[in-house]
């Protein structure tokens, strides 16, 4: 056994010397602080290189269709009253959606910023009580309510229940609501008090929108949207006192999920208005993105590229203000 053991000693590459025979000098102990160092920082460099996540680019066609883009916004206008603002969408498809309410908040806001009230929009009208009949007659026990539409039926059947669907039946005829106070279910709603109750009140909106894959606009406005002529025109502007104003600041806009190292160029953006009655508007180009981290997981997103901004002041024609963005598909 001792044997074996001798064996195993005389392996040893290191031999280990008398401590007699050390000497220690200043020198070698400042190379060894010094090495000690450099083993390190050369430890925790490599570990961080081997830690950092590189990100590899692939330029790819993307040959999806029928596809949707989902839309992430958080918008402020200090000046215009959440009774009267709205938001409409349109592509290049011809779809077109005009006052959409799912899937948005909007906060009334004072001169200060802070909110007042935040109310999720929504389709419907309050419970009826003894409102005017089509006929003109009121409703009387065991009758079905069919309020009238003021002349924007578009046949003997339609029924205009609340102010929004009459104000959505002027739309589809072209008209604007000018009239407001003589309408029987926005009187019966208190939908001019409501207005003014808002005077001098900002707007909070937020939400999300679905809209096709295709280039497009979506843009807030003040009333609802119609087309006459081919003209773009909002109704409500009897109660405009002076002119609209579109003043507002982006606190977020994206477009699909997050993904690290997304950025929106939008977010934070903001501009004052300065001379009346015009029409601001982003530019902004859209890029379908597959994010694929190390463990494989996949995010389906977009990143958006700001192309230009711009004011557009319009004619005493159309004496209203908005503010769009334009999307274009790559």
């Amino acid at each position: 056994m001792d044997s074996i053991l001798q064996k195993l000693r005389n392996l040893d590459a290191y031999p280990k010397i008398n401590d007699d025979f050390f000497s220690r000098t200043l020198s070698g102990g400042i190379i060894t602080l010094a090495s000690s160092l450099l083993i390190l920082l050369l430890f925790f460099s490599e570990l961080r290189l081997y830690l950092h996540t590189v990100t590899e680019s692939k330029l790819l066609v993307d040959a999806s269709r029928g596809e949707t883009l989902h839309i992430n916004f958080d918008v402020t206008f200090p000046a215009i009253r959440c009774s009267l603002l709205s938001l409409d969408t349109m592509d290049i498809s011809g779809e077109q959606h005009f006052d959409i309410r799912h899937d948005i908040v909007k906060k009334r806001i004072d001169a200060h910023g802070n909110v007042i009230e935040a109310k999720k929009d929504g389709i419907g009208a309050p419970k009826i009580d003894n409102p005017l009949q089509r006929h003109g007659g009121r409703l009387e026990h065991n009758e079905k309510y069919c309020g009238s539409c003021f002349g924007a039926e578009m046949s003997d059947d339609d029924c205009c229940n609340s102010c929004d669907e009459v104000r959505d039946a002027y739309r589809k005829k072209g008209w604007a609501l000018t009239n407001a106070d003589m309408i029987d279910q926005c009187k019966r709603e208190g939908f001019i008090q409501k207005i003014k109750d808002e005077d001098g009140e900002g707007c909070n909106i937020e939400g999300s929108l679905e809209v096709n894959k295709v280039a497009g606009n979506f843009h807030f406005v003040s009333g609802k949207s119609f087309h006459q002529s081919n003209i773009h025109v909002q109704d409500l502007l009897a109660f405009q006192t002076d002119s609209y104003n579109i003043s507002h600041k982006i606190n977020r806009l994206a477009f699909g999920d997050y993904f690290p190292g997304k950025l929106n160029p939008l977010d934070g953006v903001q501009w004052r208005q300065e001379t009346p009655n015009g029409m601001y508007q982003y530019f902004i180009k859209v890029v379908p993105t597959l994010y694929t981290n190390i463990r494989g997981r996949t995010i389906r997103s977009n990143q958006s590229i700001l192309r230009v901004q711009s004011w557009d002041t319009l004619s005493c024609f159309q004496e209203f203000s908005s503010f769009m963005i334009f999307l274009q598909l790559r």
